[in-house]
């Protein structure tokens, strides 16, 4: 049995069951090239010194602008990016065999390999394989992760440790941001939770006929997202495709859906896909941070008021990615079936 990617590999033509209609293709000639002033760069240098206020006021304005962001001098170290980006491609590099042992098809599955996005409920695939993994608390999911390659633990545990911290460095910038408590977001995301997906887009013979993953936003808090040197991202501003064309040790940070929520609409999710090429594969590494099933999640107290009502109602994490999963990936956000009707 081969794995989807290793299909992929072997074809010169998309499949019927990759190909989107004519009027939801990517477009690719219609895609804007980014630059300095398309793509928010904040560098973190000093942000528990005396640029914080600075810092802060550089993510608020890119949060509530943009819902997203780049960022540089974060604190993880350029060999730590290195050894996860060659840990992801040497896992994919791995004979069929061995990838098969963590292939699944259940998504409950706290580990497991598997190819587009929900394959139950989409009616065209997407273009990509992807290891999906749970990581906090490490204690309770390292075990079940692939051993080869033999440092695929050690690598993996430590990176997920470090981009956790800077997690929660972030987290405290933008509820400062939302002239909140420091730690008000932390707070109301019960034991939190955190996931990670190693992404990989074989080249392929039609990219102009299918996508990697089309539109769509994160269901989760914040998305922490490294990607190596082949552009793939684009964000959607101002009703304009732009391509986030990869920089060296950055990473780049978009706001999901539950910020959206807890911001009362100050701070959107962002809406953003991923493209694939003829010519070259693509490894993409985001982190998804998020709040734990059971946390109830609605708009902070501290940002309602007259002119600024609750947007959405209040539920729970587990209510809200149940909701996403069925749904599958389409431009028409969840949030909205979480609106109240007076909003």
């Amino acid at each position: 049995m081969a794995t989807p990617a290793t299909k992929l590999l072997l074809i010169d033509r998309v499949p019927n069951n990759y190909i989107r209609p004519q009027a939801d293709r990517p477009n690719l000639t219609e895609v804007e090239a980014s630059d300095a002033s398309t793509i928010p760069l904040i560098d973190l240098q000093g942000l528990f010194g005396p640029n914080r206020d600075d810092i802060i006021r550089q993510i608020g304005k890119a949060c509530q602008q943009d819902g997203f962001f780049q960022i540089k001098n974060h604190g993880i170290q350029e060999e730590m990016v290195q050894a996860i980006m060659n840990t992801a491609g040497e896992f994919f590099r791995l004979p069929e065999s061995e990838r098969l042992k963590n292939y699944s098809d259940d998504p409950s599955e706290s580990t497991r390999l598997w190819t587009s996005f929900n394959i139950k409920t989409e009616k065209v695939s997407y273009w990509r394989e992807f290891l999906r993994l749970h990581c906090y608390p490490l204690e309770e999911y390292m075990h079940e992760w692939p051993t080869n390659p033999p440092s695929f633990r050690k690598e993996v545990g430590e990176y997920c440790t470090r981009v956790r911290e800077l997690a929660l460095k972030l987290l405290e910038a933008i509820s400062e941001s939302l002239r909140l408590e420091r730690e008000y977001i932390s707070e109301n995301l019960g034991k939190h939770g955190q996931r990670m997906a190693m992404n990989y887009y074989p080249p392929c013979p039609q990219p102009e006929l299918t996508y990697g993953l089309p539109c769509h936003t994160d269901p989760n808090l914040i998305t922490i997202l490294l990607q190596d040197d082949v552009p793939g991202l684009q964000v959607l501003r101002n009703g304009k495709w732009i391509a986030v064309n990869p920089i060296p040790n950055t990473f780049i940070v978009n706001m999901g859906d539950q910020m959206q929520v807890i911001s009362n609409d100050k701070y959107k999710s962002i809406l953003h896909r991923a493209v694939v090429n003829s010519d070259r594969e693509r490894i993409s590494i985001p982190t998804f941070y998020c709040p734990s099933p059971e946390a109830l999640i609605g708009p902070a107290q501290g940002l309602i008021d007259h002119e600024h009502p609750a947007v959405y109602r209040s539920f729970t994490y587990k209510e809200y990615y149940h909701t996403f999963w069925n749904k599958g990936l389409t431009t028409e956000c969840c949030l909205d079936m979480f609106k109240i009707p007076s909003a």
